[in-house]
């Protein structure tokens, strides 16, 4: 078996031969392949018979042993071979060599081998009318013989050797679901199998394992059996889906460090993860994965989706905040990645699932069936809750955007989500505190200003009404100098000026850019600024360029002349990137946008802000230059 084994190697895996040697040598393999075959399945059987006999006697154990290691090598030597014969040599005697793999799966000493000749079989390629005999696997017999070898090492605790034969498990499942995506189809002859419901349910237990690694293993099959043609519509699979969905309620949480014990999966991910550094960028790509597939879970079952969300939306809103994170300090960070506490992590989960929930709902179900009572009683929640851990407020706000597409529906809402987003805006863990703000707190911020950038972007039309509450609160804000940081006060703007193209008026846009861009064009063209950016050394003086870095704890006397600058390119670019024309021509006629006509017809557009963008151009071509 070993010769035979190595000539495999040589000949196919390796290819070290010369090639008309390894031509010759495959040839005659091929000519004699139903002998090899049938020699290696009955020494694999004997031995096994002889050794299932054996090792019920402590006296030959010696004896098991030797009938062991002869197993595993003629489990070994089809490893070798079962990747590329032909497909009728391993479907001979009825799949007799299939069967005795599934019966191997509950051998303790042989399972690994036995799971590791299954994974190449049912991983082959090639015609699909040579793979329909793997169909044989979703029998009665195959299923059962899978599970109860899954059931046991399972139950067996963490042991190095069961874990390894799980995840050869896990591979020959999500393999076989690859092959059942294949073979099944409208055009095809195979029929979805009877025990679907039976793999589905063996298939669903390694996606609630512990074992990080495990769950993210199932992720491409469950996402190839949601978006197929035919299966997607079996009522068994439509039946999985809310047990799916509740696992992933569970997966989602960033559990499992391996640097920590507060869960099960820690001890897993000590086997499968060398650095705390090393999970975290795993379970982001997982976490982006299962995303997907619950996106496309709930194209098949919204109203499922939408309902577990909206229960566990509300169960996080009734829970009593983590006072150690509420009232930490200002020079604390509340949160990261490493060290979060349970009820943020379990925030963040949530927030995940309801976002990859709501979007694909809106997109699938037919606008009357949209459940809109249900979504608007769920912001109303949202919008009443108040928190001081910048962490969970972090959650709420991209709650809010998520439920936001209910407000289309319900447009006198708006006025409640616009007080909400400014009120987050502004945010302080500790009113009228002298400390800088912690990066969640900065991060809170942000959040909040991209989250009214991204509303007066995508929905310019519902919010136009409003637009006098959003202009008082952003005038409000920009009269105190110290209230909003640069970047923040330029978010503000851009959302006034991608409302002020639902004008569809030249001049009134006009009018509006004019006073938004005041402040930025008085400090722009100040004679300072113009020394400044001319000249190279004043400008490295200006911005600190030429001292040494200080405690950024202590105020840097440059550092408000750097942000002077930012808060001006910033806003140029703002406004030169939102302003726009409207789209129709019939409107930017009527809105006096268009000034004349190109020789071939062609109209000929302004922009309401080139006015003031113009007068500033000077400055910034010289601070191009200049940097």
């Amino acid at each position: 078996m070993f010769i035979l084994l190595r000539l495999a190697e040589d000949v196919v895996t390796f290819q070290t031969l010369p090639a008309q040697r390894r031509r010759d040598i495959q040839q005659t393999l091929s000519q004699n392949m139903e002998k090899i075959f049938s020699f290696l399945l009955n020494t694999l059987q004997q031995n096994v018979n002889k050794y299932r006999c054996a090792k019920i006697d402590a006296a030959q154990e010696s004896k098991a042993q030797a009938n062991c290691r002869v197993g595993i090598a003629a489990l070994n030597t089809l490893a070798g071979y079962i990747d590329w014969v032909a497909m009728n040599h391993i479907t001979a005697d009825n799949c007799k060599l299939l069967e005795m793999l599934c019966l191997l799966l509950n051998e303790p000493e042989l399972q690994i081998g036995a799971a590791e000749c299954l994974l190449i079989v049912v991983s082959r390629k090639g015609k699909l009318d040579d793979r329909k005999p793997l169909m044989v696997l979703f029998g009665d017999v195959a299923m059962h013989y899978i599970l109860s070898a899954a059931q046991t090492a399972d139950g067996e605790g963490l042991v190095e050797k069961q874990y390894v034969f799980l995840k050869r498990l896990c591979q020959v499942l999500c393999s076989l679901g690859s092959q059942l995506c294949a073979l099944v189809g409208p055009d095809s002859d195979v029929e979805i199998p009877v025990n679907l419901g039976k793999y589905l349910e063996s298939f669903l237990a390694f996606t609630t394992h512990p074992s990080q690694f495990l769950r993210s293993s199932t992720q491409i099959t469950w996402g190839a059996l949601f978006r197929h043609e035919v299966l997607s519509r079996d009522p068994v699979l439509l039946a999985i889906i809310p047990n799916y969905l509740r696992a992933c309620m569970t997966n989602l949480v960033k559990l499992g460090f391996p640097s920590k014990t507060d869960c099960p999966s820690c001890e897993y991910s000590r086997f499968d993860f060398d650095s705390d550094e090393d999970f975290n960028c795993f379970f982001n790509s997982f976490r982006a994965q299962q995303g997907d597939v619950i996106r496309m879970a709930c194209r098949l079952d919204p109203h499922t989706g939408f309902q577990m969300a909206g229960e566990w939306l509300k169960y996080q809103l009734s829970l009593p905040l983590d006072t150690r994170t509420a009232n930490s300090k200002t020079n604390e960070r509340p949160y990261s990645i490493f060290s979060p506490s349970c009820i943020g992590m379990h925030w963040d989960a949530m927030t995940f699932f309801l976002e990859s929930i709501v979007s694909p709902m809106f997109r699938t179900l037919d606008k009357e069936k949209i459940p809109v009572s249900q979504g608007i009683e769920l912001l109303q929640l949202v919008l009443g809750f108040e928190t001081k851990d910048p962490l969970i407020l972090s959650c709420i706000l991209s709650n809010v955007s998520a439920l936001f597409p209910f407000v289309t529906y319900r447009p006198e809402y708006l006025p409640e989500v616009i007080v909400k987003l400014f009120a987050s805006v502004t945010f302080e863990v500790v009113e009228e505190s002298k400390a800088p703000r912690t990066r969640a707190v900065k991060n809170v911020r942000r959040h909040a200003c991209s989250s009214i950038i991204k509303m007066c972007r995508d929905y310019p039309q519902l919010v136009l009404p409003n637009f006098d509450m959003l202009y008082n609160h952003v005038k409000q804000l920009l009269s105190n100098e110290l209230l909003l940081t640069q970047m923040e006060k330029c978010a503000l703007m851009e959302a006034l000026v991608l409302i002020s193209n639902q004008f569809k008026d030249y001049q009134r846009q006009k009018a509006l850019l004019e006073e938004l861009m005041a402040p930025v064009a008085t400090l722009w063209l100040s004679d300072e600024m113009k020394r400044v950016l001319m000249n190279p050394e004043d400008f490295i003086q200006y911005v600190g360029a030429d001292n040494r870095i200080v405690d950024p704890i202590m105020e840097d006397p440059c550092g408000l002349n750097r942000s002077r600058i930012s808060f001006c390119v910033y806003t140029i670019l703002g406004v030169i990137k939102r302003a726009r024309w409207p789209t129709s021509l019939e409107e930017a006629k009527a809105g006096g946008f268009v000034v004349g006509y190109m020789p071939n017809g062609n109209p000929i557009y302004r922009n309401p802000c080139s006015v003031q963008i113009l007068k500033l151009f000077d400055n910034l071509l010289a601070l191009i230059r200049t940097h």
